[in-house]
């Protein structure tokens, strides 16, 4: 299976070992790390460790972090992906390149990889979770049609967790 996903403006492939040092600086710009990353900057080991889990994932779930690109111009846009952080079922994530933001890709990657997680996957739900002071995020997730369903203080940041069970 080769799991690569498109959208109309983007397409989607799953990221590789070769991707560590674009995924390295892009989690370590202190726009995406923000709320990333509580705001920390972290080691290429560190960004090597979720690079191996998502190609891992892939081999053994089906799924795990994917790279999105502009269809015109072959331009890195972000991320998207599912991460199985040992839950019932597994979290969304997703990013853009801050140069890029407000284009909407963040929706359209994060759609796509929904869509898979359903149609393809099976799944029954997907959980997300958000810092609350990111805005952005939260309309993406509310786009998308993802309900809050509860608030917890992590790491002394509040973050609003969010489910959808529909197909979107």
């Amino acid at each position: 299976m080769t799991y690569l996903l498109y959208s109309d403006r983007l397409h989607l492939r799953p990221c590789q070992i070769d991707d560590l040092d674009f995924l390295h600086e892009l989690w370590n710009d202190p726009d995406v790390r923000r709320f990333l990353f509580d705001d920390r900057i972290i080691s290429r080991e560190e960004a090597q460790f979720f690079v191996d889990l998502s190609i891992k994932s892939f081999k053994n779930g089906g799924y795990g972090l994917w790279l999105f690109f502009e269809c015109q111009s072959d331009l890195v846009a972000g991320f998207a992906g599912l991460l199985d952080f040992f839950q019932e079922a597994p979290s969304l994530i997703f990013g853009t390149k801050p140069q890029l933001w407000g284009r909407d890709y963040a929706t359209e990657a994060a759609l796509a990889v929904l869509r898979y997680a359903f149609e393809t996957l099976g799944s029954d739900r997907v959980l997300a979770d958000v810092d609350e002071a990111n805005a952005a995020s939260i309309r993406v997730l509310e786009k998308l049609g993802m309900s809050p369903n509860r608030r917890a203080i992590v790491n002394k940041r509040p973050l609003l967790y969010y489910e959808i069970r529909d197909r979107p």
